[in-house]
């Protein structure tokens, strides 16, 4: 049974949640204030988490950079009645994998908990490693467990950030349309998704500055292209 941490301070709403994560077989650990949330991410583990944005005393960025400073495996999503291009782009950056603004259908909420257990990454067997390094210059990269590693050295990159590699790695040398990474993992490409994907192209950017034979070439208006 997945174990989810819920940090949400509306009673109603988190109440409703709940009683319908556990319906699907979830077993849910309730936190309502940022403090509380810390505490029983630690006491806990959680499989994933599922984070307010706003909460009484602090925000879901700020727990999911705390997080994020020994854990960059347990999938993490925001709640938001937020809806300003920057504070998506602000979930994105603290280490957020998905994000669902409200109000929200509880049937898409279970959906993309679903998804981001589904890839199951925090199964990574060593004696895997030969069968599924890809070599990308200097680094070796496991797809679809998103680890990158350069002289023995692991960075554990999250779903989203893996997925567009892949995708690059895929049409290696050549453009990758901004619009197909869009569409195939936004399932739109709209405004706000198009900023998250400067997010982690950015990301991965930075990644991969360690071999200067790597490069993730913007064509502007229309992609980008993995060079190495």
């Amino acid at each position: 049974m997945s174990k989810i941490l819920l940090a949400e301070d509306e009673p109603a709403l988190a109440e409703i949640v709940k009683e319908t994560l556990v319906l699907k077989g979830f077993e849910v650990i309730h936190a309502q204030t940022a403090s509380d949330t810390i505490s029983k991410y630690h006491t806990s583990k959680p499989d994933i988490l599922v984070l307010d944005v706003m909460l009484p005393d602090g925000d879901g960025f700020s727990i999911s950079k705390q997080v994020r400073q020994t854990d960059t495996l347990t999938p993490i999503i925001f709640l938001t009645s937020k809806s300003l291009p920057n504070d998506v782009v602000t979930g994105f950056e603290s280490g957020g994998n998905d994000y669902l603004k409200k109000p929200f259908s509880i049937e898409e909420l279970v959906i993309r908990i679903k998804a981001l257990l589904s890839q199951n990454r925090l199964v990574f067997k060593p004696e895997e490693k030969e069968k599924q390094a890809i070599k990308i210059g200097l680094f070796q990269f496991y797809y679809p467990e998103g680890i990158l590693v350069l002289a023995g050295i692991q960075k554990v990159l999250t779903n989203r950030e893996a997925e567009i590699l892949q995708m690059l790695l895929l049409n290696r040398n050549n453009m990758l349309e901004r619009n197909t990474i869009l569409n195939i993992l936004w399932n739109n490409n709209d405004y706000f998704s198009g900023r998250s994907l400067d997010v982690f192209i950015t990301k991965l950017r930075k990644y991969l500055k360690d071999d200067p034979s790597v490069f993730i070439i913007s064509i502007r208006g229309q992609g980008y292209k993995l060079v190495y």
